[in-house]
C-alpha cells in the first residue's frame, strides 16, 4: 500500500505535471514547425533551388531489383536537411519566446542599501569622543 501511496505522492508533484503539460505543448509544438518547414518554408527553397525537393533527396547504395525481391538500400540525407532546418526553426521559436518572457518580467526595483549600523566598538569611541569634547 505504501508503494501505492508514494506513487500516488510521486505523480501528483507540481514539477512532474509541468514537465508532462511541457511535453505535450511541444508535441503539438513540434507538430506545427514540421507543418510550417514542410508546407510554408521548404516549397520556396525548392522553387529558388530548381525545383528540388530536399525530402526526396537520398544517396542510393543499392538499387532496388524486384524480381529478386530485394528492397532499395539509401541515405536519405535529404530528410536529414528537413529535420536541421525543423531544428533551427524551433530553437529560434523558443529564442524569441524566452526573450519575450525575459522583457515582460519586471526589473526588481533594488532597495537603497541601508549603511550597516555602527559595531559596539565604533559607538562607545564616538561616545568618549563626545564626552572629551564637552569637556
Amino acid at each position: 500500500m505504501s508503494f501505492l501511496k508514494e506513487f500516488k505522492e510521486f505523480a501528483m508533484r507540481g514539477s512532474v505535471i509541468d514537465l508532462a503539460v511541457g511535453v505535450v505543448i511541444g508535441g503539438a509544438f513540434g507538430k506545427i514547425v514540421t507543418s510550417l518547414v514542410d508546407d510554408i518554408i521548404m516549397p520556396p527553397i525548392g522553387y529558388l533551388t530548381g525545383g528540388a525537393d530536399f525530402s526526396s533527396l537520398k544517396y542510393v547504395m543499392k538499387e532496388a531489383n524486384e524480381a529478386a525481391g530485394t528492397a532499395e538500400v539509401a541515405i536519405s540525407y535529404g530528410n536529414f536537411i528537413n529535420v536541421i532546418i525543423q531544428f533551427l526553426i524551433i530553437a529560434f521559436c523558443i529564442f524569441l519566446t524566452i526573450k519575450g518572457l525575459n522583457s515582460l518580467k519586471r526589473k526588481e526595483v533594488a532597495a537603497p542599501e541601508v549603511a550597516p549600523a555602527p559595531s559596539n566598538e565604533e559607538v562607545l569611541l564616538a561616545e568618549i569622543r563626545d564626552l572629551l569634547k564637552s569637556k
